[in-house]
Formats: C-alpha cells, structure tokens, sequence
C-alpha cells in the first residue's frame, strides 16, 4: 500500500474523532485554491489540519504521489502560521519522508481594501526526493522527478520561500496573484515564480435550511502557476507553466474536500498533475486546549 493511501486513511479516521469530540465547527467558505494564496487568513484560535495528495505522470518518468500533512493555525487576526510534514512514494521505486516546512503569513492592513496585500515567508527543511510541487519556481521541470529516490533524498535543500500576496474579493468573485522567491540558503541564486486564481461560489445567497449540499457550499475557479526564471535569467523559457480547473466542497460541520486537475503547457511540465486534499477546522481551538489542562 503507498503512503498517500495509508496517509490518507489515518486522516480520515482523525477527521471523524474530531469532529465527535469537539461538535460542530464553525463554518467558513474555504479557498478551492491549491497553489495560490488570498488575503483570507484562518480565524484566530482556530486550527485546520489538512491532507494533500499530489499525482503526477508524465511521459518517462514514474508515476508519483506526493502527500503532505497540515497544520494551521490563526495565531492572531493577521498572522497564520502553518507547519507541514511531507513524504511521497514512487511507482517502481520506493516511499520515502521527505521533510517539513514551517510558513508564516502576516496581513499588512487590517480593514478590507480593494487591493489586500499579505506578506509570506517559509522555512523548507527537504530532501530532493519532494514531490509535494506546491509551486514552481526558477526552471523546475518534469525532469527532476525522474532520478531515483535513492539519489535524490542525498540532496537537502535547506531553502527560505517568501512570496507577496495580492488578493481582492469583488462581487463573490476572488482574484488572487502570488509572486513568489525562493533561495536555498546553502548554494545558489534566487529563483522566482508565480501564481494567480480566480474563484467564486456557485451562489452568493444561502438558503434558510442547513443542508450539504446546496450550490454556496461550492466553489469552483481555476489557477495558473509556473517558473519564471533566476535572478540572473529571468524568463518563461524552457520553464514549467500550467492551467488548472478547481473546485472546492465546504460542509457546513467545517470539513472541506478539494480537487484540481492541472494541465502541463509547455514540454518542461508534467502532463497532467491531479491534487486532493481534505481539511477539517477546529473552531476556537485554544479554549479546548484550555479546557483539557484545566
């Protein structure tokens, strides 16, 4: 059994003691977005945690999926902070850890503007075995999942990732973009990328009856992401680009499931990248936390 199956399983089952141990969550309209980052930062005291399934095929290389586990909390109204634990398992070859990243979000203006800038910064502690693709910068390419696991887990990549966050919410509809740099601390010059989306609930409206699955519970959009070269070439050239629809289901119990299908656009990119993920929001965790050492 691969670990994105075991992974998955494990959260479920913690998904479901949760939900019966603390009731019902608050509820909030999740982002359908995988890649790109809005303005919206997680309640203060709350927790989400979250799973992620990555898979990828292309042409040459073995098929892959990647699976991350998410943490994330509202530390304050405009600072969320997140920790992931990564790993992946390769078809033919093996399944391997393969890291963690530690990322902070900070919200410069408090009120709601037309245009709601965000400051982010991570820390990434990985080996080169990553298959999580939570972005794409500099000239990453199809390529560097084709080495084995063996050899790519010898490199680490200590790296730092800061992206400015631009995001505005118009008439339902949510347009984000995301410029992004990344450095390996150890060796190197920076990288950049980008990401932007476009997303809106099937209704603005809700009805009078709580129900799953009525059209605000859903959001759809679509995203675009992809490298944009080095400090010293900066350019769409010989770099991964992709296009990808999305859609997100929000329970009314806080519980949200995500899909996306990305397609690859230029001869550097995956043929096609298809992510899962399934999130559960623990509303005001920190007075539970509170109740338990009481």
């Amino acid at each position: 059994m691969h670990f994105s199956s075991i992974f998955f399983r494990r959260f479920c089952l913690f998904v479901a003691g949760a939900s019966a141990l603390l009731g019902a969550s608050a509820f909030a309209q999740e982002s359908p977005y995988f890649i790109t980052y809005d303005h919206h930062l997680e309640e203060p005291g709350s927790l989400e945690v979250s799973t992620n399934v990555i898979r990828g095929s292309s042409k040459g290389v073995n098929a892959f999926a990647g699976s991350w586990l998410e943490l994330e909390y509202g530390a304050k109204a405009w600072w969320t902070t997140e920790f992931y634990l990564e790993g992946q398992s390769t078809n033919h070859d093996s399944t391997v850890f393969t890291g963690f990243r530690s990322e902070h979000r900070f919200r410069v203006l408090a009120r709601e503007h037309k245009i709601n800038p965000v400051l982010y910064i991570e820390f990434e502690d990985i080996n080169g075995a990553n298959k999580t693709l939570k972005e794409f910068v500099g000239f990453d390419s199809k390529d560097d999942q084709a080495v084995s696991n063996a050899e790519a887990r010898r490199e680490r990549k200590r790296e730092i990732e800061s992206k400015l966050i631009l995001s505005s919410d118009f008439k339902g509809w949510n347009l984000a973009g995301n410029f992004i740099a990344e450095k390996n601390l150890q060796q190197g010059t920076w990288e950049f990328g980008y990401a932007a989306g476009l997303s809106r609930p099937l209704r603005l409206a809700a009805t009078a009856s709580a129900c799953a699955l009525c059209r605000e519970n859903f959001s759809a959009g679509l995203e675009a992401y992809g490298g944009t070269g080095t400090w010293h070439d900066f350019t769409f050239h010989q770099t991964s680009q992709y296009l990808a629809p999305v859609i997100a289901w929000n329970l009314p119990s806080g519980t949200t499931f995500k899909i996306s299908t990305a397609f690859g656009l230029t001869d550097n990119s995956h043929g096609s990248l298809i992510r899962f993920g399934i999130s559960h929001e623990i509303s005001r965790f920190d007075r539970h936390v509170k109740e338990w050492f009481r």
